[in-house]
């Protein structure tokens, strides 16, 4: 039996490796930021795309109290651990996919942002995904870790993830992805808490940039405060005919 301090050392220490990530990536998500702004502006559409675990990352961007409703999840029923775990797995190396699932979307490059989430970054589904998405002229945002890439196989001629994305948001993540104990990792996995912290912080900046730009974004709000849902009304109205999984 413990006391809980272990625990509260891991915590104690999860907070200084988050401040770490805030203050590392300062200047790409003003980066990031500009560019959903930018987006949004034009009436493009963000989309977000990961597969195994990083489709947390992707659930946090999507219909959420407080984020942009411009956003249009990709996703892939076989890249979700819950229908399958080794499935997933087996998905993600899977050739091609990624280029099947923007055409499916309608990715319009130019106009639309393609952000994704990928702790190794070196599988073929998100790093097909930032070099097609590229090839159409969209800016692609990466949640990766160069780190954790460095210590994984490369599985695909087309590099990794960071390689291939205009914006790089670094999770600084090991490589295995957990984190404790500290000497001998075996279990607590850092991505998960890192990809939803730099997401939220580039809503905070693009909140920000937005309101002293003088630009408008459309916010959803929680459908479980008064007035919820009338004031999302309007987003789904706009955003359901290009965003399916609004509907």
């Amino acid at each position: 039996m413990t006391d809980g301090s272990h625990a509260r050392k891991h915590a104690e220490r999860n907070l200084q490796d988050l401040d770490r990530v805030a203050e590392h990536n300062g200047a790409a998500l003003g980066e990031a930021a500009r560019t959903l702004i930018d987006c949004v502006e034009d009436d493009g559409l963000v989309f977000t795309a990961g597969a195994g675990h990083s489709l947390a990352g992707v659930l946090e961007s999507f219909y959420r109290a407080g984020g942009l409703a411009a956003v249009r999840p990709l996703y892939h029923p076989d890249l979700l651990p819950l229908h399958g775990a080794a499935t997933s797995t087996a998905t993600e190396r899977k050739r091609g996919l990624a280029g099947e699932v923007l055409r499916e979307a309608g990715l319009r490059g130019g106009t639309d942002v393609l952000v994704v989430f990928s702790n190794s970054g070196t599988n073929p589904y998100p790093v097909e995904l930032a070099a097609t998405a590229r090839r159409e002229g969209s800016e692609v945002i990466a949640v990766t870790s160069p780190a954790a890439s460095a210590g994984a196989p490369r599985r695909t001629e087309e590099g990794t993830l960071a390689e291939q994305a205009t914006c790089l948001l670094d999770t600084l993540v090991p490589a295995g992805d957990v984190t404790h104990p500290e000497q001998r990792p075996a279990t607590a996995p850092g991505s998960s808490l890192a990809n939803v912290f730099l997401w939220n912080l580039l809503m905070v900046e693009t909140y920000e940039r937005a309101n002293e730009l003088g630009v408008s974004l459309p916010w959803w709000r929680s459908s479980n405060v008064p007035g919820g849902d009338e004031a999302n009304s309007g987003q789904l109205e706009h955003y359901g005919k290009r965003i399916p999984r609004l509907r």
